[in-house]
């Protein structure tokens, strides 16, 4: 598990800072408590600014989103986010790390969620839209959010607003 984890960060490392060829190698420590990027937990579909990588991790006994802040070294406190009730995956991150989207699934029920940092609020963008949703991200100026939706019988992808409002194109 440590070794696929740190070809991980290797991967990563080499997308963060805009490397191309050869990738460069960030040694990320170990923490068998779980309160680093390397840690002994299933972590699941990074996303990768310059400076964040967002993340599902399972290491405490839920799928929750992490953040890891690469250029600290250390994981970001994302109060009010993760729920046990939730089951989230698809992280997606704005560019500046300011805004966090990800799918949750609640009771069989899926959702697009937006986390704004700066405010430490979660909102629902999808709750009145009746059909399943899934894989979300945001664009780099954190504006708007796109991800697929099963309506009519196939998946389809919609645009929204930070407000959740659909985008007209």
């Amino acid at each position: 598990m440590k070794y696929c984890l740190i070809t991980w960060i290797i991967v990563i490392s080499s997308i963060a800072t805009g490397c191309t060829g050869y990738p460069r190698y960030l040694n990320f420590p170990f923490d068998g408590g779980g309160r680093a990027l390397n840690s002994r937990a299933s972590d699941l579909e990074p996303k990768v600014t310059s400076t964040y990588i967002v993340f599902i991790s399972d290491r405490n006994g839920s799928q929750d989103v992490y953040l890891f802040d690469a250029q600290q070294r250390q994981l970001i406190s994302l109060p009010g986010l993760n729920a046990l009730d939730e089951i989230a995956s698809h992280p997606s991150i704005s560019e500046d790390g300011r805004y966090l989207v990800f799918a949750s699934s609640r009771q069989g029920k899926s959702n697009i969620y937006l986390y704004d940092r700066e405010t430490e609020q979660k909102r629902n963008l999808t709750s009145n839209l009746q059909a399943e949703v899934r894989h979300p991200i945001i664009n780099a100026e954190g504006t708007q959010i796109a991800f697929e939706v099963a309506k009519d019988g196939q998946w389809d992808i919609i645009i929204y607003d930070l407000f959740g409002n659909p985008l007209e194109f």
